[in-house]
């Protein structure tokens, strides 16, 4: 079974940081491009961030480039989040996404989604 277990959220100031964790298992962990996607209420899914399989190619939405950094632990079966200078428009319920596809690079899109922690960014 297919899981993903998300870490780390909380509550912090504006231009405030927080680090999110996800652990993964049930399944071959380096076959796939894993994500953050975000989500508040009454609102779509946003995509965020993505990271490839190996090598550490990177892709970020604009609205998070220069303040996210995604990073992956093919070892451990982790990616986690590093999120600084935080703004009210961050806070979300953020979701550890893997790609809908295996083998790919970097993914835009996801499929099987973790439970969410959630991010709350206010004063």
């Amino acid at each position: 079974e297919v899981q993903l277990v998300e870490s780390g959220g909380g509550s912090v100031q504006p231009g405030g940081s927080l680090t999110l964790s996800c652990a993964a298992s049930g399944f071959t962990f380096t076959d796939w491009p894993m994500s953050w996607v975000r989500q508040t209420p009454g609102q779509e899914l946003e995509w965020v961030a993505g990271i490839a399989r190996i090598g550490g190619a990177t892709q970020y939405a604009d609205s998070v480039k220069g303040r996210f950094t995604i990073t992956r632990k093919n070892a451990k079966n982790t990616i986690g989040l590093e999120m600084k200078n935080l703004k009210s428009e961050d806070t979300a319920v953020y979701y550890c996404a893997r790609a809908p596809l295996r083998n790919g690079l970097v993914s835009r899109q996801w499929g099987t989604l973790g439970q969410g922690t959630q991010v709350t960014v206010s004063l």
